[in-house]
């Protein structure tokens, strides 16, 4: 037996039960599986953006959910910690150049709590020249985009982080 039904007050959010009974054994008890209102959700990526300046963080989040991404932003490494501790991503946008806790010190500390998102980071900067900055993203070997980058050059990142094509 296979009931489906739905939430009077909500036309959106149903639930089905299943109820196989095999002759040979008792029958097994009654499954019950929440359907959500949007299907697409179970396949949507998720992204974290960790970048201090709001208006390019807005117009990230803004373009990325258009397409379909679950995105969370955080201006400060304190923050991303936190989000990373809490819950995993598909992709990590990380700024390399942040008052307080830099992209290279957020990285180090995601490498330490959470090591199996390392190879989730995409690092965004303006100071592809700084010494200190090459010499870091050289040593991890990442991926980076370069400030100002063309979106698709965002897209094609994130196609390679998490095999999702657009």
């Amino acid at each position: 037996m296979i009931e489906c039904s739905f939430r009077p007050d909500d036309m959106k959010t149903g639930w089905f039960a299943a109820n196989m009974k095999d002759q040979s054994h008792s029958a097994p008890e009654p499954r019950t599986y929440e359907i959500s209102d949007d299907p697409r959700s179970a396949q949507r990526k998720t992204v974290l953006i960790l970048e201090d300046d709001h208006e390019f963080a807005a117009m990230l989040k803004e373009t990325l959910e258009e397409q379909d991404y679950r995105v969370s932003v955080v201006s400060n490494g304190t923050t991303g910690v936190q989000q990373i501790l809490a819950a995993d991503f598909d992709a990590i946008l990380c700024d390399m150049v942040m008052p307080n806790f830099p992209g290279d010190m957020f990285y180090l500390a995601v490498q330490r709590a959470r090591p199996h998102l390392c190879r989730r980071f995409i690092f965004m900067t303006g100071f592809q020249g700084d010494p200190k900055v090459s010499k870091f993203l050289e040593s991890v070997q990442n991926r980076v985009l370069a400030k100002p980058f063309e979106m698709r050059h965002l897209f094609h990142a994130l196609e390679a982080v998490v095999g999702r094509s657009r």
